[in-house]
């Protein structure tokens, strides 16, 4: 690694070390009296929400409010986030298209006729109300259409500057983008899946690790408050999906040999490993699911659980080591988001490259 480049990761972490400390600040709500619950604080910020909350501002807080769109019992009901005022407990209510609802750990419910107000069982579940069908533009719907747009601008700009170099030699942004797009198809593509069939599966390859490696630097900004696209599961689940379908449609003969009826074994040891083969399927594509959600949340959990040591032992000479911690791991973090999303698209390859080997003789 450079030593420009290191210092570039070293500056980026103190830098958000810094914003998150701020934001810090501002997550921890109520007074010093208050018993500070550093579970629900990390709860609170990793989940996804409808609105991006910025910061407070003369005790009120500042958010970028998102619309909330259901399927209700009176059909399709649209309103702003702003309307539940930042409530997040079940207590404000909101009429809209014939409806009330009320919104309670980031979920939205709609009241049941006749109710007025949310009651709850032991388990602190809704008795009186219910969840509508929510299509709701959330921080981390909001973000992933923003990576799309990012990646849009990115590769555009890059095709407009080899359209204007003459001699094909890339200049601007096009100077980045290239080495990342040659070391995609050079130390992934060929080797995993092959010399002859890796162009197929390129675009791809190509758009998952720009994809995941943007949502996971997107994922670091504390001004974003949270939206962390990769790491909510419904994100990673999706990306798997794609990636075992890819795998499906493209295993030919001999894949399909190795699955159900393993060549060169007894028959009783085909019986055997055949259901294993089936389970392994599956396994894969969960396996990148999980792999993906797990690093990403746990980089985040970890930032936010040393920063509420300064508030848990109530001490400003704890603040230096939740600080020091902070910028090791924040340094670590931003070298994972590039490792992840190398990860997630190698083992791609490779399921594709297993489902696409001829057999040998």
């Amino acid at each position: 690694m450079r030593i420009s480049t290191f210092k570039s990761i070293i500056f980026s972490a103190l830098f958000l070390t810094v914003f998150n400390i701020g934001f810090a600040f501002e997550i921890k709500e109520g007074g010093d009296d208050e018993k500070f619950d550093p579970k629900e604080m990390i709860l609170h910020h990793i989940k996804d929400a409808h609105e991006f909350h910025l910061w407070d501002w003369k005790g009120k807080p500042v958010s970028l409010s998102l619309p909330i769109i259901l399927w209700t019992d009176n059909g399709l009901t649209v309103f702003s986030s702003s309307k539940f005022h930042h409530d997040d407990t079940g207590h404000e209510i909101v009429e809209a298209n014939g409806g009330k609802f009320v919104k309670y750990h980031e979920k939205v419910y709609q009241l049941d006729s006749g109710a007025t107000s949310v009651t709850f069982d032991a388990k602190h579940h809704p008795t009186n109300a219910h969840k509508p069908l929510d299509f709701s533009i959330t921080r981390n719907v909001f973000m992933m259409w923003v990576s799309v747009a990012v990646l849009l601008l990115i590769f555009l700009m890059t095709a407009r500057s080899y359209k204007k170099s003459k001699d094909g030699v890339p200049t601007g942004i096009a100077g980045f983008v290239e080495p990342l797009i040659v070391f995609v198809r050079d130390e992934i593509g060929k080797p995993m899946i092959g010399e002859h069939k890796y162009k197929r599966y390129m675009p791809y390859l190509l758009t998952i690790f720009f994809f995941i490696w943007i949502n996971n630097i997107f994922g670091l900004i504390p001004i974003l408050n949270g939206a962390n696209l990769s790491g909510n599961i419904a994100f990673t689940f999706t990306l798997a999906v794609f990636t075992f379908i890819i795998t499906t449609i493209s295993g030919n003969k001999n894949y399909w040999k190795h699955i159900f009826w393993m060549p060169g074994v007894p028959v009783p040891m085909k019986l055997f490993l055949m259901p294993i083969e089936i389970i392994g399927m599956f396994v894969k594509p969960i396996s990148l699911m999980i792999r993906l959600f797990a690093n990403i949340t746990a980089g985040h959990v970890i930032i936010l659980a040393l920063m509420s040591l300064i508030f848990v032992f109530k001490s400003v000479y704890i603040a230096p080591v939740s600080v020091a911690f902070s910028l090791f791991i924040t340094v670590i973090e931003i070298i994972v988001t590039a490792i992840q999303a190398y990860i997630f698209t190698i083992l791609s390859a490779l399921y594709f490259g297993m489902a696409t080997e001829e057999e040998h003789h």
